[in-house]
């Protein structure tokens, strides 16, 4: 094979790639940039709200059950 039919059969996929595939990543890129950029929408406003009042109730959970192991067996937290 000589240079000019090597470069023929990279011409066409060359020719696709930036008609075609090159145009189509570079919208969805900057599509996906602007997005971010935009920050939280009101349902995950929301999502996040329940999400970290959930863990507030789970702390304060937790730190209820932590006093009453501490009354009923003060070494609980060294045993392992």
């Amino acid at each position: 094979m000589d240079i000019e039919a090597i470069l023929g059969m990279l011409m066409a996929p060359l020719i696709l790639f930036v008609l075609v595939v090159a145009p189509i990543w570079i919208i969805l890129h900057y599509r996906s940039k602007r997005q971010m950029n935009q920050g939280l929408n009101e349902e995950e406003r929301e999502s996040l709200a329940l999400l970290a009042d959930q863990a507030k109730r789970i702390r304060e959970r937790v730190q209820t059950l932590e006093r009453i192991l501490d009354a009923d067996s003060p070494g609980w937290r060294d045993r392992q």
